[in-house]
């Protein structure tokens, strides 16, 4: 009897487990309001505005009109009006080179290299570039090379670069792809990407529309005035952006927050998004198959489909999964609880900022940088492409905002509804082999259950767009023919 008993328990736990399984549930997000104040009587602005990045002294102009004036007292009154009008007004290129020439250096432990942080030696080198090589004007005309916009969704202006392919062949239809970057990145990561997707060079490719919003409280789009504004938020802002673009279907790809962004958008509305590519796809609630391959994985790859390179990054597990996240997590405990108290320092500080963020490109690209004097920077990266980052960090004002978004996420817990959620959107992941967190392909399935194309890439670590634009935008064309084709 207690055979019979134990047996029909183990069958209906099974069945129990198969069912709920197969249940697809969708993400519920009812709307917000992150604007200042109340919402405005009336209706919702649906324009759309062109947007032209500008450098600070022309925006200064505009903004206020008071062109005309020369020499310290304008200095003096665009810096007053900036203070009192405007918390996050651009400053002034005069303002930035003065807090950058009374930076006060401090020299690095002997052979510490970059596992102190960013190596002060180095740090010089790189400011000594910023301050007298860097053209940011130059870079600006880079950043307008590509068509931008701002919209008003849930209270807050939403900046975003919208691409279309030109001369399309008769015949051809573009296929839309929104684009979502992370922290500390930017839209910018995606600009070497962009043309090889708008304007691939085999006439046999897909040609994309590329849309690449700015992540509101980033970049150039406005900070939510409100608390609670977290990737559940974001993703129903995004959903609403491309509905306002007349998209009523489109791919989405992501890495970082963008990873979280994007799938989020999957659980909300699973029939508009074709298909969801990812680079980035941390087991948010790690379930039996993964507890059991961690444990068992090293004995018997083959059962868990691990290959050498899963091993390399799993093993030994306390070292590789548990010291390495220490390691590397300090910046993200800061944000999740107290990121306004870092963050007004580095919003006053270029040289601190430059220092917080470039660090990230250097061990986030290759943790074995760190070993290096230069941390690696400019053997995947330019300065000037480096910089430009900093620099939409800078002159928007926005590294306070931007680190409130893991403040948002991590308060409410690590047991949000979409994190026990499964993803039924057609999926492709591309592994880069340094990314911070290696995630084998039987953990990816766990989360994503339509999981078409899992691909080891040849190099590349966190920033894969920006540093491997070339693989990443062949990995997307290759997932995007087979759901096309499938289509």
């Amino acid at each position: 009897m207690f055979t019979e008993i134990l047996l029909a328990l183990v069958v209906g736990g099974v069945v129990y487990f198969l069912v709920q399984r197969s249940k697809r549930h969708q993400l519920k997000s009812e709307d917000g309001w992150w604007g200042e104040g109340t919402p405005m009587a009336g209706e919702e602005d649906l324009s759309i505005r062109p947007y032209t990045v500008q450098t600070d002294d022309e925006e200064l102009e505009v903004r206020w009109g008071i062109m005309g004036l020369e020499g310290r007292a304008l200095r003096e009154l665009r810096l007053m009006q900036q203070s009192l009008v405007e918390p996050h007004a651009q400053c002034s290129t005069q303002d930035l080179y003065r807090r950058i020439d009374q930076t006060r250096p401090f020299p690095s432990l002997e052979d510490s290299q970059f596992n102190y942080g960013f190596n002060s030696h180095y740090l010089q080198k790189v400011v000594t570039y910023w301050r007298r090589d860097f053209d940011w004007r130059r870079q600006v005309e880079k950043l307008n090379k590509f068509p931008h916009y701002k919209t008003n969704i849930e209270g807050i202006d939403v900046h975003y670069v919208h691409v279309r392919p030109k001369n399309l062949p008769e015949g051809v239809t573009a296929v839309p792809l929104l684009m979502v970057h992370g922290w500390p990145g930017s839209f910018y990561e995606f600009y070497r990407m962009i043309p090889l997707l708008t304007q691939p060079s085999n006439p046999d490719d897909i040609v994309f529309e590329v849309v690449c919003p700015s992540i509101p409280g980033y970049g150039f789009s406005e900070a939510p005035h409100k608390k609670g504004f977290d990737s559940v938020c974001a993703a129903r802002v995004f959903h609403k952006l491309m509905k306002r673009l007349g998209f009523q279907q489109f791919y989405a790809h992501g890495g970082d927050w963008g990873w979280i962004v994007t799938t989020n958008m999957a659980q909300l509305e699973p029939k508009i998004i074709k298909g969801l590519h990812l680079n980035f796809a941390p087991p948010s609630k790690p379930g039996l198959p993964v507890v059991l391959s961690i444990m068992l994985g090293r004995s018997f790859p083959k059962l868990f489909g691990f290959n050498e390179h899963d091993i390399q990054r799993i093993y030994p597990v306390v070292q590789n999964l548990v010291v390495e996240s220490v390691k590397e997590s300090g910046y993200l405990h800061i944000q999740a609880t107290k990121p306004d108290t870092v963050g007004r320092a580095l919003n006053d500080s270029p040289v601190g900022l430059a220092a917080y963020i470039l660090e990230k490109f250097s061990t986030w690209t290759d943790h074995d940088f760190r070993n290096l004097d230069d941390g690696g920077l400019t053997r995947k990266f330019s300065l000037d492409d480096l910089l430009t980052n900093v620099m939409i960090y800078w002159t928007s004002g926005c590294i306070i905002s931007s680190m409130r978004f893991y403040k948002e996420n991590f308060s409410k817990g690590l047991d949000q509804p979409h994190s026990k959620m499964p993803v039924h959107v057609p999926t492709g992941f591309a592994c880069f082999p340094n990314e911070l967190m290696h995630t084998p392909k039987l953990w990816v399935q766990q989360k994503y259950r339509e999981l078409k194309t899992f691909t080891p890439m040849a190099r590349g670590g966190h920033f894969a767009a920006m540093e491997e634009p070339e693989l990443m935008a062949q990995d997307i064309q290759n997932f995007t023919k087979m759901q096309e084709k499938m289509k």
